[in-house]
């Protein structure tokens, strides 16, 4: 027995569930072979990859399984060069953090500040993944569509999922405000667009009649069922495989996640430039009012640091970037976890169901 819905049967999946794709390393390849080679969509968050790399993890995969994956890429546009003297105070604030770590205050940087967006889309459209999908803006589909790609996009309120139906997309992933790392908001405040994924979702089902895709908060069968309850036609869950061993988290990362017994997550813009949901630490609370630079550019001066942290086991200074319901991590292969989602999600059913009687 198993769980189908369209969408899922469209993908060739086993179940409607999505590895999310979190760019920086968690998402790491061993991550993506296991998810996509147990039945889920295992997905690369190839956000601060280089084209090039992107072509050797994708063929990297195919040379392990033949079952779909999907690449996520961050659309908004870049800013332009930002100079040194603009920089000085957002580098001054991270300055006694580096000296703490014996490391010298960062350098102003430089632009570009990521990859390039244009040579991306090109890997994307050389590798042809089963699914591509987009977030912090939106961009036209029919580029990648015509390689035969389905593609989604995120949306964080109902204009958003609007704006992905009418440009053409495949799906649109809501994203509640309970979800760990970036929020994907770009046509509201991202403050103003933190509806819980529950209501978040039903009202984007009933907004548009593409497939959507429930994301925020879910870390088991019960969430998914309760996705499914709504209208979704899938689940994507990122910080419930935070935790697996094939994950690229770092172990500071990954024990923080096993420690948590309550909500301790707050969003912050200080690590990256833009709004995203981690475990508060030592950072996040400081820096709340500290001057900051530009996405991406903030993420190139807070790098090294965050980088040093995380080898030194030192959590004050690593961006913990987690959902709301963290405490419901648990420490699984990622075989096992999505067997174990998979079991749980029709026992849930199943459940339900038997509630209802004549």
């Amino acid at each position: 027995m198993k769980v189908v819905t369209a969408f899922s049967e469209r993908l060739g999946l086993r179940l409607p569930l999505i590895q999310a794709p979190m760019a920086g390393g968690p998402s790491s390849l061993e991550l993506v072979i296991a998810a996509s080679s147990a039945g889920a969509l295992g997905s690369f968050g190839f956000a601060y990859t280089q084209p090039e790399e992107m072509k050797r993890q994708a063929a990297a995969v195919r040379a392990k399984t033949d079952a779909p994956f999907g690449i996520n890429l961050f659309v908004s546009p870049q800013p332009g060069a930002i100079p040194a003297a603009e920089q000085r105070a957002a580098i001054e604030a991270l300055a006694r953090y580096c000296r703490e770590l014996d490391l010298p205050a960062p350098e102003p940087a430089k632009a570009p500040y990521a990859p390039d967006l244009e040579a991306q889309f090109a890997a994307v459209e050389d590798i042809k993944p089963r699914v591509f999908t987009v977030h912090l803006d939106s961009v036209p589909p029919q580029r990648f569509q015509k390689h035969g790609i389905v593609v989604g996009g995120s949306a964080n309120c109902i204009a958003e999922a609007k704006r992905l139906e009418e440009l053409g997309y495949d799906f649109v992933i809501a994203q509640g405000g309970e979800a760990g790392g970036h929020r994907g908001s770009y046509l509201r405040d991202p403050y103003q667009s933190l509806t819980g994924t529950l209501a978040l979702t039903r009202l984007i089902v009933r907004a548009v009649r593409i497939p959507v895709v429930a994301a925020g908060g879910i870390m088991d069968g019960a969430g998914i069922a309760a996705a499914l309850a709504l209208g979704a036609q899938a689940a994507q869950l990122g910080t419930a495989f935070l935790p697996c061993p094939e994950s690229g988290a770092s172990p500071v990362h990954k024990e923080a996640l096993l420690q948590v017994t309550e909500d301790e997550t707050q969003i912050t813009e200080k690590f990256s430039g833009k709004p995203a949901r981690g475990l508060a630490n030592r950072f996040i609370r400081e820096m709340a009012t500290a001057p900051q630079l530009a996405f991406p550019a903030q993420g190139n001066i807070t790098a090294k640091l965050r980088a040093a942290a995380a080898k030194a086991g030192n959590a004050d200074y690593v961006a913990l970037w987690a959902g709301q319901a963290s405490p419901l991590a648990r420490k699984l292969p990622a075989a096992e976890l999505i067997a174990a989602l998979e079991r749980e999600t029709i026992a849930a059913l199943r459940a339900n169901a038997a509630l209802i009687k004549e």
